[in-house]
């Protein structure tokens, strides 16, 4: 069964991209997130308005995540680790 992408976890993987001090291109977010160009501005839109992603245009028109994107990241992180750990101690129960 194919597990589809919510959006916290698409926002979650173009943050994670973006974490680079130096900062990526659109079409780096947009390939690595296997998002559709359509998506990828809903999305930076969406991340910059709430500024967990930055733009910096100078030179090449980057986006770098923000400090407060790397909090989120690791919440989202904390979350999933926790989530993930209370299912597989669930399996382990039932399988007892």
């Amino acid at each position: 069964m194919k597990k589809y992408r919510n959006r916290m976890d698409i926002a979650a993987t173009i943050l994670d991209i973006a974490q680079g001090s130096s900062g990526v291109l659109k079409t780096r977010i947009m390939y690595n997130a296997f998002l559709s160009f359509p998506q990828l501005k809903e999305y930076i839109a969406l991340l910059t308005e709430n500024q967990l992603l930055e733009h910096t245009p100078q030179n090449r028109n980057l986006y770098r995540t923000t400090e407060k994107g790397k909090r989120f990241l690791n919440n989202y992180r904390e979350m999933q680790r926790m989530l993930y750990s209370a299912k597989e101690k669930a399996v382990r129960d039932a399988e007892a």
